[in-house]
């Protein structure tokens, strides 16, 4: 029996942090065994907020892969490609166009949060669409499960919608994607921001070392009603044990410290410093599993270009069947066509079938 597909990804504008980890890659690990996988490393997104400057972008775009790599994604088992390099996805984006009102794309909340966060006034066109640029992505290889954050499923939802109107005019040749969200649906900022990003500048990098993952536990925002060691504090919305919960294995330390600090006999000081431990205990194979991939002359070019090349046969393959289902397939499409494509059905402009 066939695997369902999965695909999900990133954009390639730094690198990764916890964040990333407990809200998508985590799963990835996890779920590669059991699906079809397609990871993205979304470049044309990159542009809807920083086409000004491209020139980190090409860098960026290894770092990421290599931070892909060091968390457990096997390109043996999965394909990691690069957006850009399948400009198919490109043609699916202007056909879902057509399907979805500029209010409906308003409604995303991300893009309020995006624009706020980069203080942008007018959002250009490119961002306002963006999550119909991400139907595409999903829809391209037929994605039947996407791994997102919370804040991302709106996005999903999105998809579903664009699947189903397009196979309620054409018939049907989409899937509805489900979304999968990790264990840790938003993981808060050092700063207490209800999310860590790499443009708040509050976030602690797979990638840190051992001294500045310490640096940023030990000044992380924490209960800001506690006033004295002695005073009984907040675990509920503190940051600090929200971190010792996601990547704390020792539950009876993490319980210990909860007990002891709503009762006002241990320190912000004692908790962080156990934090720092523990999150340096989580990201050392990872650091050390970067470094041996970072090694390896060309290693990076050719999972990108290979994983590109499967992506690239695969989108073809849908554009294909899209065309031919909405009767675009005037001349060329033929070519790309599967065996006796020819002869199977479409749909006429109203819905009914014809041959």
């Amino acid at each position: 029996m066939a695997k369902r597909r999965l695909l999900t990804g990133d954009r390639p504008t730094g690198p990764g942090h916890l964040g990333h980890y407990v809200g998508s890659w985590e799963n990835r690990v996890r779920l590669q065994d059991e699906y079809e996988c397609f990871f993205i490393v979304a470049d044309f997104h990159v542009l809807t907020t920083a086409h000004e400057d491209t020139v980190p972008i090409r860098d960026n775009v290894r770092e990421l892969v290599l931070d892909y790599l060091s968390v457990g994604i096997d390109p043996t088992k999965s394909t990691i490609y690069l957006q850009s390099l399948v400009p198919e996805v490109a043609e699916i984006f202007l056909l879902f166009t057509m399907f979805v009102s500029v209010p409906r794309v308003q409604r995303i909340p991300t893009l309020k949060d995006v624009m706020r966060d980069l203080e942008i006034e007018v959002a250009p066109l490119g961002l306002l669409s963006y999550p119909v640029l991400q139907s595409a992505d999903i829809l391209m290889v037929k994605g039947e499960a996407v791994p997102v954050g919370k804040d991302q499923l709106s996005h999903v939802e999105l998809t579903r919608e664009i699947a189903r109107r397009f196979n309620s005019l054409y018939g049907p040749v989409l899937p509805e994607p489900e979304a999968i969200v990790g264990r840790v649906p938003t993981l808060p900022g050092t700063d207490g921001k209800a999310k860590m990003s790499k443009s708040l500048g509050n976030a602690v990098f797979l990638s840190d070392d051992e001294r500045t993952v310490e640096r940023k536990v030990m000044g992380m925002f924490t209960d800001p009603t506690r006033v004295h060691v002695t005073d009984p504090g907040h675990v509920r919305g503190n940051p600090v044990f929200a971190y010792h919960d996601a990547f704390n294995p020792d539950r009876a330390e993490v319980n210990d410290l909860k007990r002891r600090y709503r009762a006002g006999q241990v320190g912000d000081v004692d908790v962080k410093w156990s934090l720092g431990q523990a999150l340096n205990d989580f990201l050392t194979p990872i650091r050390d599993r970067r470094r041996g991939f970072a090694s390896e002359t060309g290693l990076v070019d050719r999972i990108i270009r290979e994983g590109s090349d499967r992506a690239r046969s695969e989108a073809a393959k849908t554009l294909a069947e899209m065309k031919r289902a909405m009767q675009l397939d005037y001349y060329g499409s033929a070519a790309v066509q599967s065996p006796g494509a020819a002869g199977q059905s479409g749909r006429s402009r109203e819905g009914r079938e014809t041959r």
